[in-house]
């Protein structure tokens, strides 16, 4: 392929200097197609791209190579492979190229994925009734004169935003069906919802499931063997549970940014009550108030 220069001095050597062709050619040591080329087309710039790329290596191979850069690429960033590795491995299976053709191939293989990835998005609108979020958050109030830490389980309708938040000493298995019993009767109260029957329980914060409150066992990604009891739980509220990925706070946004919300909202400056009861009464209350003046979608 010419370099821009090449091109420069073939038009400056014919329309500057009014040289023939074939003096061109003997002095810039290029063919008399390329001259003519350059003069009939007026390009600055010759650029050339081939339609169909052969590979006569890797090319049988590039179906067992998008496996292994499909599994590589699945596994964590600590456990992947270097291409080099890749390189390797395929040269063990009978793979005699080079290792750039299997470097070029990869590059292509992972722009590719990119643009698929970039592509795909998940939808952050819910039907009414489709979805809600559980989670658990740790506030200070003052109860019967004691500063006492409180273990506030909060629950948020996906659709209409509608929140519920329930006070309790501890965060055991028994709290988080009460929870769900307490959330339910509120929001079936409150909403007049069209089906209180169709619900999905669609994140339940890492730190309940890792409490053993509902999970026996932890498995890959959102993979839970969910214990009897809340299986019993779900099967009586027809709730289908998904579990979030532990560290993964953005997977159950809205309940997270709600914790935040009803910290500063509810629990500064510290509140003061007699009891339990007078504080989840209080803050009962208070979900009703923020739901009316900050209404979104409850009529709906």
């Amino acid at each position: 392929m010419l370099v821009v220069e090449t091109i420069a001095k073939i038009r400056r050597a014919y329309f500057q200097d009014k040289k023939s062709i074939k003096q061109i050619c003997r002095e810039l040591r290029v063919s008399r197609n390329t001259v003519r080329k350059v003069i009939r087309s007026g390009a600055i710039e010759l650029t050339y791209e081939r339609t169909i790329q052969p590979l006569p290596k890797i090319g049988p191979w590039t179906g067992e190579l998008d496996d292994m850069l499909a599994a590589n690429a699945r596994k964590a960033k600590r456990e992947r492979l270097t291409l080099i590795r890749v390189f390797e491995e395929l040269r063990a299976r009978g793979y005699d190229g080079g290792y750039d053709a299997v470097r070029r191939y990869a590059a292509s293989w992972n722009r590719e994925e990119a643009v698929a990835s970039a592509a795909a998005y998940v939808p952050l609108t819910f039907a009414p009734g489709e979805a809600y979020q559980f989670d658990w958050s740790h506030e200070i109030v003052v109860i019967d004169g004691a500063t006492t830490t409180v273990k506030v389980a909060q629950v948020r309708l996906c659709h209409s935003r509608m929140l519920f938040v329930r006070a309790y000493p501890r965060e055991t298995q028994e709290m988080v069906f009460a929870a769900h019993d307490k959330a339910f009767a509120f929001f079936g109260g409150h909403l007049h919802a069209r089906d209180l029957r169709q619900r999905e329980l669609s994140a339940i914060g890492p730190r309940t499931m890792d409490a053993k409150t509902a999970v026996d066992t932890i498995f890959v990604s959102r993979d839970r063997a969910y214990n009897r009891r809340f299986q019993q739980m779900c099967g009586h509220y027809l709730v289908d549970p998904l579990a979030c990925i532990p560290a993964s706070g953005w997977e159950k946004g809205q309940v997270e940014n709600q914790v935040g919300v009803v910290r500063r909202r509810f629990f500064v400056l510290r509140p003061k009550f007699k009891s339990y009861a007078e504080l989840n009464a209080w803050l009962e209350d208070r979900c009703v108030a923020w739901a009316k003046e900050h209404r979104r979608r409850l009529s709906s």
